[in-house]
């Protein structure tokens, strides 16, 4: 997924679905939590530098997190998910 179309909601929404707080995802993505709040907190795309957002990403799809982009077979925008645990 491009990361430059993950929304601040998505985010958000990802944090919570995975039970995490918000120092535990800043700290995973070696972000400061302003940094993440700024982030969850953005109406459309995050603002941002892109190495950031990727940290983020990659450390809420290490705790389980699928981000859905609006772009698949199924009706809706973009989401999050949990995967299947394997």
């Amino acid at each position: 997924m491009d990361h430059s179309s993950i929304t601040g909601r998505q985010l958000a929404a990802a944090r919570t679905l995975a039970e995490l707080s918000q120092a535990d995802v800043a700290k995973a993505a070696n972000v400061s939590i302003p940094t993440l709040k700024r982030m969850e907190g953005a109406s459309g795309s995050v603002p941002g530098m892109t190495n950031n957002v990727a940290a983020v990403v990659r450390a809420l799809e290490a705790a389980g997190v699928a981000f859905i982009d609006g772009d698949y077979s199924g009706s809706g925008g973009p989401g999050v998910r949990l995967r299947d645990p394997s």
